[in-house]
């Protein structure tokens, strides 16, 4: 069979196919011989069906369509396979398939045109010596009294209040009604769906319900019933109640204060493993070391990366590009689907193709830094020892000890997770990386126009 290539834009390959006589007319009469196997002409039994007769109730153009389908499945599946393309995605016939009906003479040669996309050559002009600057995140020593605060006010115990006014950092226990609040003094009263509970307990500090709610209750004193103004945020999670004014009338049944435990060796035993305070605060900060430690590793793999792509130049295939798509749609559909939330309400047919195309640059961004590093490891010699793989695999599937798991799947995603990491150590002792302030990079805009201003006023 006759095959010519040619390249075409975005990793495509042109192929020119020509069937031989032969094979055009064996296709012709093999959809012939199958219709007449299974065709119900009234007036004939099945397989004795006369050939023009059959011709003249299916129509040559039924006939013709039936064996192009046959001849150009064939005919790409031979050709990918005499020429040695390795395709990825499905082919695309790029003659019209009504040219080539009016084309085919069963016993002439056949010729048509198809594209398939292939794996992109790839060209990395630099990936040693790239010049980057990452954050740097610094351990912050009140994250230690931050958790041991937090164990503190898990371990304490209520006692009730009397005598006094609510006061910040009580709990209360409260009945509450809350109306929405029109601008409009004569419009109808709205009330709040969900908007009242009893014996409603709330911690009183900042934060902990819509604004004024909390400040409305200090300063109440038990039995009391007060009518407070309160307001949602701009960000509330129902959009119809977002910077909306409210009214609610709170009856306060209950005030109680917390006691909090001591922070002492007994306290530590409490809360952890240790049997020293000592201990404990030694953990929590070798923990948070090494937690800022490895965000500030990912702040020098995310800068290394990010440059890394400045330096390449791909002509993406359509196919890797909608198969990343896919994966990063279901990876988000997954992710809801795991916080309760309805996919199916998110991703109907308006949606899906609107988060496509918003998908699409991150899309990209991930298929060339995949690719980049891929070519550094090839360029390199970076491999995984397969001891590796299985140790960390050991590990893993401990886990997953009462689960279904595909081992040869898990085995790969450890591989690759594996090979990732080394390309990236690599990177980064090949790099010049240049440590700065945490927050320093992703200053939010009008900061950046304040800095911008006061050294054009210095200057």
């Amino acid at each position: 069979m006759k095959v010519t290539q040619e390249k075409l834009p975005a990793s495509q390959i042109g192929l020119e196919i020509e069937i031989p006589p032969e094979k055009s007319k064996q296709a012709y009469e093999q959809v012939i011989a199958n219709f007449a196997r299974s065709a119900n002409i009234p007036g004939f039994r099945k397989g004795k069906v006369p050939r023009q007769v059959l011709i003249q109730r299916l129509g040559v153009v039924r006939i013709k369509a039936a064996a192009l389908e046959d001849l150009i499945e064939s005919g790409l599946t031979e050709a990918l396979k005499q020429e040695e393309v390795k395709a990825i995605g499905q082919p695309q016939l790029r003659t019209s398939f009504d040219e080539l009906i009016d084309q085919y003479q069963p016993g002439n040669p056949l010729t048509f045109k198809a594209a398939v996309d292939v794996q992109p050559e790839l060209n990395l002009s630099q990936y040693t010596g790239l010049q980057v600057q990452a954050e740097e995140v610094k351990y912050d020593p009140a994250s230690v009294e931050k958790v041991i605060e937090e164990n503190r006010q898990e371990l304490a115990t209520s006692i009730p209040v009397e005598g006094r006014a609510a006061q910040m950092n009580d709990v209360a226990v409260v009945d509450f009604k809350g109306v929405l609040v029109n601008d409009d003094p004569e419009a109808e009263v709205e009330e709040i769906p969900g908007g009242e509970g009893t014996d409603f307990q709330v911690e009183l500090h900042e934060g902990k319900f819509i604004e004024g709610f909390v400040d409305g209750i200090v300063g109440m004193n038990i039995g009391e019933t007060k009518e407070v103004d309160a307001k949602f945020p701009s960000e509330y999670p129902q959009p119809e109640f977002a910077d909306r004014k409210a009214k609610f009338t709170i009856t306060l049944k209950e005030l109680k204060e917390k006691e909090l435990p001591e922070v002492n060796d007994e306290f530590a035993q409490e809360v952890s493993e240790f049997e020293t305070l000592e201990e404990l605060r030694v953990s929590l900060e070798k923990r948070f070391n090494e937690e800022a430690d490895n965000k500030t590793k990912a702040n020098q793999q995310q800068a290394l990366t990010k440059e890394l792509v400045k330096n390449v130049e791909v002509d993406l295939p359509e196919t890797l590009i909608n198969q990343e798509i896919d994966t990063m749609i279901t990876q988000t559909a997954m992710q809801l689907s795991r916080q309760g939330i309805d996919v199916k309400k998110l991703f109907t047919q308006d949606t899906i193709p609107q988060l496509r195309e918003r998908s699409r640059p991150e899309a990209i961004d991930s298929i060339k830094r995949t690719l980049a590093l891929q070519e550094v490891a090839k360029r390199e010699s970076i491999e995984v020892e397969s001891a590796a793989i299985e140790t960390r695999f050991t590990e893993v599937i401990a886990q997953y000890a009462d689960k279904d798991v595909d081992q040869e799947r898990l085995r790969e995603v450890i591989a690759d997770e594996l090979l990732t990491e080394k390309i990236l150590d690599w990177l980064q002792a090949n790099a010049s990386i240049e440590l700065v302030a945490e927050g320093s990079l992703n200053k939010p805009e009008a900061e950046i126009e304040d800095d911008t201003a006061e050294e054009t006023s210095a200057e």
